[in-house]
C-alpha cells in the first residue's frame, strides 16, 4: 500500500519537477547555478510575457539564461547581469520594474487612486450625513390630522 501511494504521489509531483532549463545549461559550479536560476526567475520571457525566462521553453529564453550564465561566469554581479540584460530588451524584461522615471507613475498610480477613492467616500458619507435632521414633534393640527385618520 505504502508504494502505490509512493508510486502516485511521484506520478502527481513528475510535472512540477519539468523545468525549461535544460542539462546542458547547467553550471558546474552550484553557487554561480543558483545564483543564475535566482536572475532567472526575476526575468519575464519576452514570447511568454506571463513566465519568467527560467520556467519558459522559448528558444529566446533559453538563449537569455545561457546569456545569464556567461555573464555570471564572467564574474559580473547579480545587478550587473539584471542590468545588461534590460539594456538589451528594456524595463519589460523585468517582472518587478525600478520605480523611477515612467514607472515611478506606475508605481504611485495605485496609491493615490487608492486616496482619491478614500476622500470620495468620505465626503460622500459626510455629505449624507448633513441631509438627514432629526425628527421633529407634530404640531397640533398634524396630530388632530393623525387622531382623524386613526378613527377613520
Amino acid at each position: 500500500m505504502r508504494a502505490l501511494f509512493l508510486a502516485i504521489l511521484l506520478l502527481v509531483t513528475l510535472p512540477f519537477a519539468a523545468f525549461a532549463v535544460q542539462p546542458d545549461e547547467v553550471l558546474d559550479n552550484a553557487a554561480l547555478e543558483a545564483r543564475a536560476r535566482q536572475i532567472s526567475q526575476k526575468l519575464r520571457c519576452p514570447v511568454c510575457q506571463g513566465e519568467n525566462i527560467d520556467e519558459s521553453n522559448a528558444a529566446i529564453s533559453r538563449d537569455l539564461r545561457l546569456y545569464v550564465r556567461e555573464r555570471l561566469v564572467a564574474g559580473d554581479s547579480d545587478t550587473e547581469v539584471i542590468d545588461a540584460v534590460v539594456s538589451r530588451f528594456g524595463e519589460f524584461v523585468l517582472f518587478e520594474p525600478r520605480a523611477r522615471g515612467g514607472n515611478l507613475l506606475l508605481w504611485l498610480a495605485g496609491p493615490l487612486m487608492a486616496l482619491v477613492a478614500l476622500l470620495v467616500a468620505w465626503r460622500f458619507l459626510r455629505g449624507r450625513a448633513g441631509l438627514q435632521s432629526p425628527p421633529s414633534d407634530l404640531s397640533d393640527a398634524e396630530k388632530d390630522r393623525l387622531r382623524q385618520i386613526m378613527r377613520d
